[in-house]
């Protein structure tokens, strides 16, 4: 079993990265030495899995929510926050998200404000959660006007990846993860995005030696940048939201319904990527090789033709990353480096949406 620290001083944290490891329960007592009670939030899904860990851990309690984006959502945190109350959590209550990002996100922000914050431990499930979401402790839920508008910053307390877990995840989930695995390409590290386009068949298939890779290296390199900022208030950490402004309006056109994440994040790298070729920033080249690559994981690289570019815009005036009611863009100046601008005319990008 691999183990990557990430560093943030009292905050640090280990990722264990493995397939088909034991050893679930001596990994958490070891790191939360004092827990006096653990809870299991879990979805439809993963359920089997929560109730297996939890049975390794001492018959601890689960908690299942609704599978699905609708679940994030503040009706469903106050139902789990009423399973604590039950439970008499204290601050040594221990809250373990086991499931994709919807579950890692809603157990998360749970965690972070029932009695000011418990401790947190994530056991993704799905590729995507698992190279982005359950590492950084960015927790939230959803409002009906945008995606993630409630949240908070709680780094868990340790962080379980079995691969096994990805053998019986659905194609179009597995795939979904892979956008953000190329994103680390993009703004990070140029040498790994050659390594996907030359393995990339490997990775489709789920070759073991393959996924390990994808998984340990995009964890390290998240670190890297959660541990250079880890609030988002350098702005280095923004260059992790590549795509995301885009993505998060095309999640919502749809309803939280219409795409994956990962799917959203795809066709949204490449608006970015568009938007900076119109800037000048970047060659074709770069869009192209991007967009070869993502289509061979079966992912989309255009926006859904229904959904109104106007209605896209109102969306993104709203994002998080939004400043004075100027839209800020993570846009790459080239392979494997990323910037934000605040300067895109609202013009361009409504081009960038418009084209087909």
């Amino acid at each position: 079993m691999q183990t990557i620290r990430v560093n943030l001083g009292p905050r640090s944290y280990d990722i264990a990265i493995g397939h088909r490891e034991t050893g679930f329960a001596k990994f958490v007592r070891e790191r939360v030495p004092n827990v006096s009670k653990a809870i299991f939030v879990a979805d439809e899904n993963t359920r089997l899995h929560a109730e297996g860990l939890a049975a390794e851990l001492g018959g601890e309690s689960v908690a299942v929510v609704p599978p699905g984006e609708e679940s994030k959502a503040l009706t469903v945190a106050a139902r789990l926050y009423d399973q604590l109350a039950e439970l008499a959590a204290d601050r040594q209550t221990l809250v373990i998200a086991v499931g994709g990002g919807v579950v890692g996100d809603l157990a998360g922000f749970v965690a972070a404000t029932y009695n000011r914050g418990l401790p947190l431990v994530m056991v993704p499930t799905t590729l995507l959660a698992m190279v982005d979401s359950s590492v950084g402790g960015k927790v939230g839920i959803n409002l009906p006007q945008g995606k993630n508008l409630v949240g908070a910053f709680h780094q868990p307390v340790a962080v379980w990846i079995d691969s096994a877990f990805l053998d019986s995840l659905p194609d179009r989930e597995y795939r979904s993860g892979l956008a953000e695995v190329v994103k680390y390409g993009v703004i990070q590290d140029a040498e790994f995005f050659r390594w996907l386009e030359a393995n990339a068949d490997a990775v489709v298939r789920r070759e073991q030696v393959a996924v390990q890779y994808v998984v340990a290296w995009s964890c390290r390199l998240k670190a890297d940048v959660v541990e250079r900022d880890e609030r988002e208030e350098t702005g280095l950490r923004m260059v992790l939201n590549y795509g995301h402004t885009f993505a998060h309006a095309f999640e919502a056109a749809g309803g939280y319904t219409g795409w994956l994440h990962g799917e959203a994040v795809a066709a949204g790298m490449v608006c970015a990527a568009r938007l900076s070729e119109r800037r000048g920033l970047i060659q074709g080249e770069v869009t192209a090789r991007m967009v070869e690559l993502l289509r061979r994981f079966g992912l989309p690289t255009v926006r859904r033709a229904e959904w109104d570019p106007e209605a896209l815009l109102t969306v993104m005036r709203r994002d998080k990353k939004s400043i004075a009611g100027r839209m800020r863009f993570i846009l790459p100046t080239q392979l494997g480096r990323v910037a934000a601008f605040d300067d895109v005319p609202e013009a361009m990008v409504r081009e960038v949406l418009a084209a087909p």
